[in-house]
């Protein structure tokens, strides 16, 4: 999504998952973080997958943590070949166990600080299967940026789903941000299928909006209105 760094993987990931500084904010409401936070052991969330809905953990996603740095380091590393044709070109640091923990403090502190949403996606058993993370505007956009990622070996299981699923919950109802959005390579169809099942809709294509795989590179744009705020 907007920001800097980290995009989305593969057949059910294709949105920059943000990294880098955080985007500008206008009274970042520190009081919001702990809200989050109790959203993170919160119902399960149902998505619509019609007769057969997949086995789903409790929460499909939680608020990364330090202790996550290995599951990550070791996540990245597997799908390093994969993900490349989706992904900015990244330091080799980054498939590191330091990498990834210098990487989840950044996105903790913006957190903390009320400009980022950054969670790992789980698979049923409760193991970090990928990462979803929003990268929020206050002031008179009231709107957060959202970018995924799960593991080659866990696609086609509704996970993507039901973390972006939880997220717009998170954002909606806890945070009361007015607007979910989300950017995908144009070719990214099973991505642009993820958003569509969670009330995204297309509203634009931005020309060579970021440099993937090493070029500058098209990308449709997606939205969806928070009918309540």
């Amino acid at each position: 999504m907007s920001a800097p760094p980290e995009v989305p993987s593969s057949g059910i990931a294709g949105c920059l998952d943000p990294l880098g500084s955080p985007l500008p904010v206008n009274r970042l409401a520190a009081a919001r973080a702990p809200v989050c936070r109790r959203a993170l052991t919160g119902t399960a969330v149902t998505a619509p997958y019609g007769d057969h809905m997949p086995a789903m953990p409790v929460v499909p996603s939680r608020l990364v943590r330090v202790e996550d740095a290995p599951d990550l380091a070791a996540l990245v590393c597997r799908n390093r070949e994969f993900m490349a044709p989706w992904d900015p070109a990244r330091p080799e640091e980054f498939f590191s166990r330091d990498g990834q923990i210098a990487v989840i403090e950044e996105l903790l502190d913006g957190h903390q600080r009320g400009v980022t949403l950054p969670h790992v996606i789980l698979d049923s058993s409760g193991n970090v299967v990928g990462r979803i993370t929003g990268s929020i505007v206050r002031g008179a956009l009231q709107s957060c940026g959202i970018g995924y990622w799960v593991s080659y070996d866990r696609h086609g299981r509704g996970l993507a789903t039901a973390a972006v699923a939880h997220i717009k919950r998170i954002a909606f109802t806890e945070l009361e941000l007015h607007r979910l959005q989300a950017e995908t390579l144009v070719h990214n169809v099973a991505s642009q299928r993820v958003l569509e099942r969670n009330g995204f809709e297309r509203y634009g294509l931005a020309p060579q909006y970021l440099n993937i795989a090493g070029r500058w590179q098209d990308h449709m744009m997606f939205q969806v209105i928070n009918p309540k705020v």
